[in-house]
């Protein structure tokens, strides 16, 4: 009996080494929420996750991108929140108030897209080129933007958008499956191919293994540290696009609480805070798993300040959880 005990308890260690935490994350989360709750493993709640799930997915792979290059991105909310504005306004500006107002949502769209993109490129300015660390460079340009945010916004949110915007992009279907559904499918798609496929994804695991190293063997980092900024600011965008459409309006303060969800999706998938180590399949299981805790505290009544102390006490445990299996990978061979 204690040969089997030991036995099976091996098998766990191992299993753990091989799989990481998120996994039992997983299972541990189904598990407690299907037996404290009522309804939590319907296929209409789960169809909820999922379609609740679409803008952290994306904006976690942006942030995953910035990561793998040893950088940190704290401008992701400010630049979700411009986007909403700026796409909003225009749309606003542009609309005659009659018909579809196709041109106007393009219009909108095209406007959010390059607000939010160039941010991530003063970003990747500051970064890649001034040398200032990530932290300070994002941080300082989160509060400038969301100064401006507010100058132009008077902190209002901004409504009056065509009914298409939101009828196709927000609360649209195909299929059955909601469109930003089937948008996040290819861009998850794109995303993983980039990161694991192309020259550019290999070069930004390089810089972040070690940026000294990629410099000596040939890689332009300043130019790959510049575009891994304006490439998470981009996918940000597209994502708040989806997200403006939803909410039906632009909102100054739409993912304010992004920066921090983000980063606890990519950390507790294995990504690394120091760069070089992460994958794509496994932050949309990160950022998942985030979608189910939030629905199951809800589900359990307990208020938004819960749910930011439980998330952190996760991604706390996590990061222990992920040292210690650092160290079995090397006394353990797999």
């Amino acid at each position: 009996m204690i040969l089997v005990t030991r036995n099976i308890g091996f098998l766990a260690v191992r299993l753990f080494v091989r799989t990481g935490v998120l996994p039992w994350f997983l299972i541990v989360t189904m598990v407690y929420f299907s037996l404290a709750t009522e309804g939590f493993l319907t296929g209409e709640n789960m169809f909820n996750v999922a379609r609740q799930s679409v803008y952290i997915v994306l904006v976690s792979m942006a942030h995953m991108i910035v990561l793998l290059t040893g950088g940190l991105d704290l401008s992701i909310g400010v630049i979700i929140a411009m986007t909403s504005v700026i796409s909003s306004l225009t749309m606003i500006s542009v609309w005659s108030g009659t018909g579809a107002g196709i041109g106007a949502i393009l219009a909108g769209c095209a406007a959010g897209l390059g607000a939010g993109t160039a941010i991530g490129a003063v970003n990747g300015i500051g970064v890649a080129v001034f040398r200032v660390p990530p932290f300070m460079m994002t941080f300082a340009i989160s509060w400038i933007a969301f100064g401006i945010i507010l100058i132009i916004t008077e902190g209002l949110p901004v409504y009056g958008l065509p009914e298409t915007f939101s009828n196709v992009l927000g609360y649209g279907t195909a299929g059955g499956v909601p469109v930003p559904a089937w948008i996040a499918i290819g861009l998850v798609i794109l995303i993983y191919v980039f990161i694991d496929r192309t020259r550019m994804g290999r070069y930004l695991y390089a810089i972040g293994g070690n940026q000294r190293t990629a410099e000596v063997s040939g890689v332009a980092t300043r130019f790959y540290l510049f575009m891994a900024y304006v490439m998470t600011g981009a996918l940000t965008s597209l994502a708040a696009i989806m997200l403006t459409a939803r909410l039906g309006g632009g909102e100054p303060v739409a993912g304010m609480h992004y920066p921090f969800l983000t980063l606890v999706a990519c950390l507790i998938s294995g990504v690394s805070f120091f760069g070089g180590v992460g994958r794509v399949q496994n932050v949309v299981m990160g950022a998942l798993f985030i979608m189910l805790v939030e629905n199951g505290l809800a589900k359990l009544g307990l208020t938004s300040y819960i749910h930011t102390i439980v998330i952190s006490a996760l991604l706390i445990f996590a990061i222990i959880a992920n040292n210690y299996r650092q160290k079995l990978l090397l006394t353990i061979r797999i």
